[in-house]
């Protein structure tokens, strides 16, 4: 929209908030950009090692890292842009758009944070359901997920998902008693608790080889036996307040940049009532 000015050169919009909420996301435009980028990097490049990449259902895509940065990425993209076409051009459809996004994300992940932290077990059983048996089953088939499995279990110290610990790894074809591979019965170098040789730097990745012939309290003196969903449980109790303040954080900036663009809708809004009278 021209702004088209009145004698006294009087508007209602005010550049503070129309170039407050411009750069704000701009920012944000320009990190979906680089989510989609890295993603779509990312994906075709696994594409091209593996010669198939599985989407046949919601889980593969979920648990698609690639995928979800792309989907993630075009997200963000998307709604940045119309607030900064919207906010830029003081279009009103664009701006009313975007604040309905806003206000969808924040009730979502409202809900989100209600079952976390007024039903944590709840929630808790609910990912053991519906996840467990894909990610240890497609674990090996996309490095990916590989990468990030071993990783949340060293920086976590677990083994596993669910209540099973270490034992989850037999739903595994690689790692299951049955299997003929070399692993069978064993659990990923990422479950143990000393991996990593300190006078080489080298990681012994046969360290965890037939942890499931053991029964817990001998398995525990070489790999972490509690899943990892239980641990992450534990440590988000601990770190409550630190969680519930950054998530309020969150929760306010969202609301305080919602509040932005209704203001500046109205104002754009009352700036055209003026031009009519």
């Amino acid at each position: 929209m021209h702004r088209r000015r009145t004698p006294n050169n009087f508007t209602y919009v005010s550049s503070c908030v129309k170039y407050m909420i411009f750069l704000l996301n701009f920012i944000f435009w320009l990190f979906g950009g680089l989510l989609i980028g890295v993603g779509l990097y990312a994906f075709v490049d696994k594409w091209q090692a593996t010669g198939l990449v599985k989407v046949e259902t919601v889980y593969d895509v979920i648990l698609n890292i690639s995928l979800v940065m792309v989907i993630a990425g075009g997200v963000i993209f998307i709604v940045s842009f119309a607030g900064c076409v919207g906010a830029l051009r003081e279009n009103t459809c664009l701006l009313k758009f975007y604040s309905l996004c806003l206000l969808i994300f924040f009730l979502l992940e409202m809900a989100i944070a209600i079952m976390g932290f007024v039903f944590p077990h709840t929630m808790q059983s609910v990912l053991e359901e519906q996840f467990t048996d894909k990610i240890i089953h497609t674990y090996r088939e996309d490095v990916d997920l590989q990468n990030l499995i071993d990783f949340a279990q060293q920086e976590f110290r677990c083994c596993g998902l669910t209540s099973g610990g270490y034992m989850d790894w037999s739903k595994n074809e690689y790692f299951n008693c049955s299997s003929p591979s070399v692993e069978r019965c064993g659990v990923p170098f990422s479950c143990c608790m000393n991996a990593t040789d300190i006078s080489s730097g080298l990681i012994n990745i046969m360290c965890g080889y037939g942890a499931q012939e053991f029964p817990v309290a001998e398995a525990a003196k070489k790999v972490w036996t509690s899943g990892c969903i239980e641990i992450v449980r534990s440590w988000a109790e601990r770190n409550l307040y630190t969680i519930a303040g950054v998530a309020l954080g969150i929760a306010l900036s969202q609301l305080f940049v919602i509040y932005l663009a209704k203001t500046l809708e109205g104002q754009i809004e009352l700036q055209k009532s003026r031009w009519i009278t």
